[in-house]
């Protein structure tokens, strides 16, 4: 089955693009004050919360992870490093990479945020019951899947 046949089914309302960019605005918007608290950035705390849960320790794993190209994320890493919310270390195995870890406060800062972040989901999709959500979850992790394996394999063209 295609999900676009022709002209008329491709619409904004009904593009997997479109819908997935504006809930990510919309979305953020929503969280953007919790971090403005906290003196942050969203793509700060994104960049903090990677490497709190995430196997993410090095400037190009947070880059390739969250999107962004490896200048713009290093200028990210600088300001938390400035901050004191991070640190930067040579890996004692390969001498080449620079592995990061966040300090006591970096690390005090990303779990408030990720605390109240949860509680802003929670009353968003408080109208949602418990399998709607498990789907939907189960389904954008299928999604991201099938486009890292078409990514891989040199994309649709």
């Amino acid at each position: 089955m295609n999900l676009y046949d022709d002209d008329e089914s491709f619409r904004p309302n009904n593009s997997i693009g479109y819908l997935i960019r504006r809930i990510h605005v919309m979305g953020a918007q929503l969280i953007e004050p919790i971090f403005a608290r906290e003196g942050i950035t969203g793509t700060q705390w994104s960049s903090l919360a990677m490497i709190l849960l995430t196997e993410a320790n090095t400037c190009v794993a947070l880059a390739r992870d969250m999107g962004y190209d490896k200048g713009a994320m290093t200028r990210v890493v600088d300001q938390l490093e400035e901050r004191g919310l991070l640190r930067r270390a040579r890996d004692e195995g390969d001498r080449r990479q620079i592995n990061l870890t966040l300090t006591d406060e970096g690390r005090a800062i990303a779990l408030r945020c990720k605390r109240q972040v949860q509680l802003c989901w929670n009353a968003a999709l408080a109208d949602w019951d418990r399998e709607e959500l498990d789907r939907l979850i189960g389904g954008l992790q299928r999604l991201k899947t099938t486009f890292e394996t078409a990514v891989n394999e040199g994309g649709c063209a």
